[in-house]
């Protein structure tokens, strides 16, 4: 049985109990006695709130599924129906969003941002101090340099690929801080004179940076400078010089690195990226979050038989051209995620029911905070007195408006300025998406952040036309009409009310961390969209797509698009539907087992393992990264095909079954790990069976419930 301390009618988990009085309020000057009776007080009255706003979600998805069971797909009468049940709203007059105190990392500057389960201290501290990161290794050591002609990577350092390096690292800089004349190819020294950048070249001419504003500073001596700071579209690349190092003495002026600002910002996450089913679980992101906060984090690990420690990086300094010096950030702006509104969770009963998970961390995560509000630690965060939530997976402008009643509920308890709690609105449900201006309206002096979220809204719109007919394949989700609609009027609607220069606007995650290649040829789209931040999957992801950013001024973007008709709600509302499912044997095959391994090899990490989020291999052996939300897309897929009998549950359980065995395989390396096959009774392979078997009755086709339940069976929670 769960320990459990009683406050009022709060029966909280003694983890989370101890956690709090000894490690959180401790440092917040918060009053232990009036903390938990305001805790009480909000969970009481809001919890009404949060359950008549998921009722309200189920009644209207029934009404939906009634009228596609009883309606051929007409737009005009489908919109009309949305209409009349309240689920299409009225649209709200213009406005422009007004938050205040917003630092230049969300307002200003447009770049990568990171992801990461805060459960873990290793990659949060990695991703926080992704803000900077070395061109050179990124490029060394993923596919964005071939291997061809002799440049492997291999275990020892190998010229061959490092010359390759240096040649993308010297055209990056011609292409975004071009000279005068010639290449930094032939530089053979950068030196400073009366606050001009001087660059010596190999035939004895001396040029100067074709926009000698790009030259901001640098450090060491002006004849022989360390380190040469340029910036363009507000991030800095470094020019990092040592003649002596391995690198640089093979380099003609001595370059032995280029330091880029990569990962702008990077959300801690506590929904998505991890697996919290408990207050055991919980207390790990809540105290590694606590840390960041307070500037204290820091972890040890072995690596290659050394025990290597690691804490958050301080700020960097350069000499200005003014006489004096300026100081940047040494680290990623930090957002955290807290959960949706949906789940519950055991760390804390009130009256023998568990609490919205929503609400516990919507009041313990500014607790942990505040010490950074207040600007009282070392290492700071935030320099302007906020704190960002990004809050995902609401429906519509009742539950951001929600959402913010419970940040301003929060911010009374624990003593913080009003409107310190800034709201990220993640459009990633279909009812935000149809409805978003009316929702930014809702926290218009509050919002920081509105992005899409491609899996999961994919995963919404198979849920909400489940009735409506088979779905398309799901590589050609992206193909249909409502996918371009849903990504061009995010970002039209989020301009249109002001969040340019406010506000970012996102997108999303590039899945496949091993391709960086693919990824560098690609992802320019997003700042060319007008996207001021996307997601990547790792510190070295940042590095490479911040070139896109020195590539595309996203600013100047924005205001291009301002100028352009937005794509209509037409078609955002138009389903994809399979307009024919004849598809053969082999194709239905194929595509019903690239959905079970992927969910199989996610769920089995989840349930038995803890892991929210991790690169999974897919069917073909490539490295995915997976989370719910693209769990939530393959299961519904399943599900989808299932309830209108283009697959059988014969033929999945079948393919499950097969699939479970590969995934052992993929495994097998692993001490840790527990096969599904041959038994396939472990809670895991009946979570993924439950995934697809009760994937249309599932909340919004939400994955949470069933996963939650299985890990909890796992550690033997049995509801006390």
């Amino acid at each position: 049985m769960t320990t459990r301390i009683q406050k009022g009618k709060l029966a909280i988990a003694k983890e989370l109990y101890d956690f709090i009085e000894n490690e959180a309020l401790p440092s917040s000057g918060v009053n232990s006695e009036s903390y938990w009776k305001g805790f009480e007080q909000v969970v009481v009255e809001l919890s009404p709130k949060n359950k008549a706003l998921l009722a309200k979600r189920d009644e209207l998805q029934a009404k939906i599924d009634e009228w596609h069971r009883n309606n051929p797909f007409e737009l005009n009468a489908y919109k009309a129906f949305l209409t009349e049940i309240g689920y299409l709203v009225e649209d709200v007059e213009d406005f422009q969003i007004s938050t205040e105190n917003v630092d230049s990392e969300i307002s200003l500057i447009s770049g990568p941002q990171l992801v990461v389960p805060v459960r873990n201290a290793r990659y949060c501290l990695n991703a926080a101090n992704a803000r900077w990161g070395s061109l050179y290794d990124a490029l060394y050591g993923f596919d964005v340099i071939s291997e061809a002609e002799g440049a492997e990577k291999g275990k020892a350092y190998n010229p061959v690929r490092g010359e390759k390096v240096v040649a993308f690292a010297k055209d990056f800089l011609d292409e975004n801080f071009a000279l005068q004349q010639g290449s930094h190819r032939d530089v053979t020294a950068y030196r400073v004179e009366q606050n001009q950048l001087m660059v010596e070249l190999a035939n004895a001419e001396t040029t100067q940076l074709a926009n000698a504003a790009f030259f901001v500073g640098y450090n060491g001596e002006p004849d022989q400078p360390t380190e040469i700071v340029l910036k363009s579209n507000g991030l800095h690349v470094i020019i990092q010089i040592d003649a002596n190092s391995p690198i640089g003495k093979t380099d003609s002026a001595g370059v032995k690195d280029l330091l880029l600002e990569a990962a702008v910002t990077t959300i801690q996450d506590l929904e998505d990226s991890v697996a919290a089913v408990d207050a055991e679980e919980k207390v790990e992101g809540y105290r590694n979050w606590l840390g960041l906060m307070q500037g204290t984090l820091e972890d040890a690990f072995d690596k290659g038989g050394k025990t290597v420690k690691r804490t958050l990086n301080a700020d960097k300094t350069y000499q200005n051209l003014t006489g004096g010096t300026t100081t940047v950030h040494g680290r990623s702006l930090m957002l955290l995620r807290n959960v949706g509104h949906l789940m519950t969770n055991p760390a804390i009963l009130v009256d023998g029911e568990e609490i919205f998970e929503g609400i516990m961390d919507a009041l313990v995560t500014p607790l942990l905070s505040k010490v950074d509000i207040l600007g009282k630690n070392q290492i700071s965060n935030s320099r302007t007195g906020s704190m960002y939530i990004v809050k995902p997976k609401m429906h519509g402008p009742e539950e951001v408006a929600f959402a913010v009643e419970l940040f301003a509920r929060a911010e009374q308890l624990i003593g913080l300025p009003a409107k310190s709690i800034k709201i990220g609105i993640m459009d990633e449900e279909r009812r935000t998406s149809v409805n978003l201006k009316a929702a930014i309206a809702q926290a218009k002096d509050r919002t920081i952040f509105i992005n899409t979220g491609f899996m999961d809204r994919t995963g919404d719109e198979i849920h909400t036309f489940m009735e409506a007919g088979p779905m398309v394949r799901k590589a050609e989700v992206k193909n249909q009409k409502w996918f371009a609609a849903y990504e061009n009027r995010n970002v039209g609607i989020g301009l249109a009310c002001g969040l340019s220069g406010k506000a970012q606007i996102g997108k999303g995650m590039w899945p496949k961390p091993d391709m960086l290649l693919d990824m560098y040829k690609s992802k320019i789209e997003h700042p060319q969209a007008g996207a001021s931040c996307a997601w990547v999957p790792s510190p070295s992801g940042a590095v490479i797509h911040a070139i896109h950013y020195h590539q595309c001024n996203v600013h100047k973007r924005q205001q291009e698009i301002l100028t352009e008709k937005m794509l209509p709600l037409d078609d955002l509302l138009t389903p994809p539907l399979a307009a024919e499912t004849n598809w053969s044997e082999d194709e239905i095959t194929k595509e019903l087992e690239n959905n079970c391994q992927g969910i199989l090899g996610y769920v089995v990490r989840w349930v038995d393992l803890g892991v929210g989020c991790s690169k999974v291999p897919d069917i073909n052996n490539v490295g995915l990264m997976e989370d719910r939300a693209t769990l939530r897309i393959s299961s519904q897929h399943v599900a989808n095909w299932l309830r209108h009998n283009i697959v059988s549950k014969q033929q999945v359980e079948t393919v499950l079954k097969r699939m479970a065995a590969i995934v052992d395989q993929q495994n097998a390396h692993d001490p840790e790990y527990t096969a599904m096959s041959p038994d396939f009774n472990g809670y895991a392979f009946q979570a993924a069976s439950d995934l697809i078997f009760k994937g249309a009755e599932q909340p919004s086709g939400y994955t949470e419930p069933l996963l939650h339940a299985a890990r909890l069976k796992l550690k033997g929670y049995t509801g006390d």
